[in-house]
């Protein structure tokens, strides 16, 4: 009795934050890699260093801070920083210890706290200490791009528990990504940002702990990277085998066309090919015909999420859904694809495509049982209807589509006019589609020409990088392109992109403006979500709600990675299910390297 009362007393006595430290952790289930593991599969351990990475970015840049929302940062410029945590590419959502060595994580979640390497410091020698996370914490919050103001809003508080450890506090105990969360925060040096303006645009190179430190800059033309020597982190398990190269180099160019000049030319190395119409034509070079060039496909397990053109639902113009519905009936995708890509996209159907997350077919019971409470807030066809988006037979021919288009718009209240489409008050239906990439004209032009058929007057404009990200930012736009990027495990994230929180928050990823109460309504319930069954029910659901309110106009996707690259490269046998891993798994062949340089010679 007396060893009973001794174990009830202990644990009374038992602080609430000793509970058992991970080394990694999983959203759902248990983390693939166990706690002793040596490196992840995808890497190679012994991969030689050494070499420089060349790669292409489109457009200019500003700063070289990625964390606020003024300017255009940098290609790659978070790569300077570390997370306490780092994330695995064979895996949809779980990270191991990085920064952190070690993860504890209260038993009703409302709380997590992190553990920090004795060996962890900044690139100056510095060591890295709870006062760094917990000013990181509280400037990305308070000071960094509004976004994470929505991703930390449920995160009370961060403290200091001894030397070497930091505890964040929720108010939010049903919130099962908040843990991981907090694990992918970068880790700043509150004594760098000490007497200067962590909002403001700069160009000079921030202090950081990662494995790359900014070597040279060529403001609008360059930036590159230096591989940082007896890099503190480089033998932990998270990181054998990766960051192979000395150096990383960027070169801008003014678009793709130009970008894909130089690329032949030998000017830089790798490139990731996002156009069909060049992947079928523009490759058919001596270099790709000698082997010099590899040309491959990569097939991959990403939710290629969503590309579309974007209404803007702050403007008047597109509040009627009637109207957004009849938009889409103008867009021949089918004879696009045939023309410009040579048929080789699949026509995006869902907001999660390319992933079990995506709606298909008619509503399971589970998806029905969670949608009845909504019945006469969503459309009335979500609960009997297959969602499916207009569709031509590729000839050109879009009579019928353009029919039904122009019955819509009369039922929103616009009428025909001396050729052109004017809604009660006598005013055209006109708007701009904006874009910094040129390339897309070829594929709005069409649409364009489908719209003048039912007296819609629609123009295209080709932006400067810094003017298109200052309106997309503002809002200022009627129609643009853009793309909703997906994970395998959204959760957060979701409300900067459809909540009625973000509609006018500037900067937000909620560029549509929605603010729907039933989106807003889903989104709790999938941050909330208690199992991975229970996110795809949602996530399902969620995407019914917003495709049959046609804030969009759905572009294309492809499920593979187009590559190409000169052969200088070796890479792992095992390729991520979910990443390219080029940055950071694969590493430069010397004498591969040499036969191209001394072959590059000669050309030139």
């Amino acid at each position: 009795m007396r060893f009973l009362w001794l174990v009830l007393f202990l644990f009374i006595l038992t602080p609430a934050h000793a509970q058992e430290a991970m080394h990694g952790i999983a959203l759902h289930g248990s983390p693939k890699y166990p706690a002793d593991f040596s490196h992840f599969d995808y890497t190679n351990p012994d991969a030689p260093k050494g070499g420089t990475l060349r790669m292409e970015a489109i457009g200019t840049y500003d700063t070289l801070n990625p964390f606020t929302l003024k300017g255009v940062a940098a290609a790659d410029a978070a790569m300077v920083f570390e997370t306490l945590m780092a994330g695995s590419l064979d895996e949809p959502f779980t990270q191991y210890g990085w920064v952190a060595e070690s993860v504890t994580v209260a038993p009703d979640r409302s709380w997590v706290s992190y553990k920090l390497r004795s060996q962890a410091k900044f690139n100056d020698g510095s060591p890295i200490t709870p006062d760094d996370v917990i000013f990181s914490f509280e400037t990305l919050r308070d000071k960094g791009h509004p976004f994470y103001r929505s991703y930390y809003k449920d995160v009370v508080k961060a403290e200091k528990l001894g030397g070497d450890t930091v505890k964040f506090t929720f108010k939010d105990t049903t919130n099962t990504e908040l843990p991981l969360i907090m694990g992918q925060l970068p880790v700043l040096s509150k004594k760098f940002w000490q007497g200067k303006d962590f909002a403001a645009t700069t160009l000079e190179p921030i202090l950081g702990s990662g494995p790359y430190q900014v070597d040279d800059i060529q403001q609008g033309r360059s930036i590159s990277f230096k591989r940082v020597k007896n890099w503190w982190a480089s033998n932990l398990p998270v990181n054998r085998g990766r960051y192979n190269f000395d150096e990383i180099r960027y070169d801008y160019y003014r678009d793709t066309t130009v970008g894909l000049e130089a690329f032949f030319a030998g000017r830089y190395d790798f490139r990731l090919e996002n156009i069909a119409k060049n992947w079928a034509l523009d490759y058919n070079t001596p270099a790709v015909k000698q082997g010099l060039i590899k040309k491959e496909e990569i097939k991959n397990e990403l939710p290629a999420g969503m590309q579309a053109f974007v209404f803007n639902m702050r403007r008047p113009l597109f509040q009627d859904r009637r109207v957004r519905q009849a938009l889409n009936y103008a867009f021949d995708f089918e004879w696009s694809n045939k023309n410009f890509a040579y048929g080789a996209y699949k026509r995006t159907s869902s907001y999660f495509e390319n992933s079990e997350l995506a709606a298909k077919g008619l509503p399971s019971v589970d998806e029905l049982k969670l949608l009845e409470p909504y019945r006469g807030k969503v459309p009335d066809e979500l609960f009997t209807k297959e969602f499916k988006l207009p569709e031509t037979d590729g000839s050109g021919d879009n009579r019928d589509n353009l029919h039904k288009a122009a019955q819509l718009l009369k039922e929103a209240g616009w009428t025909l006019k001396d050729g052109k489409l004017v809604n009660a008050q006598g005013q055209p239906f006109t708007f701009e589609i904006i874009e910094v990439e040129p390339m897309f004209e070829r594929w709005t032009e069409p649409f364009i020409r489908n719209l003048e058929r039912l007296g819609i007057q629609a123009t295209f404009r080709v932006v400067d990088t810094s003017q298109f990200q200052n309106r997309l930012d503002n809002f200022d736009f009627d129609v643009t392109v853009h793309v909703f990027g997906q994970s395998l495990s959204p959760g957060n994230e979701q409300y900067d992109y459809w909540s009625s929180t973000k509609a006018d928050v500037k900067g937000s990823r909620n560029v549509i403006g929605i603010r729907d109460p039933v989106v807003d309504d889903l989104l709790d319930k999938l941050v909330h979500a208690n199992s991975r069954e229970d996110l795809v029910t949602i996530c399902h659901a969620l995407d019914r709600v917003m495709l049959w309110q046609y804030y969009v106009i759905p572009h294309w996707y492809i499920g593979s990675f187009r590559i190409a690259y000169w052969d200088m490269f070796s890479k792992p046998d095992i390729a991520p299910k979910y990443g390219l891993a080029v940055e950071d798994a694969w590493w430069i062949d010397p004498a591969k390297a040499q036969k191209i340089i001394d072959i590059q010679k000669r050309n030139r």
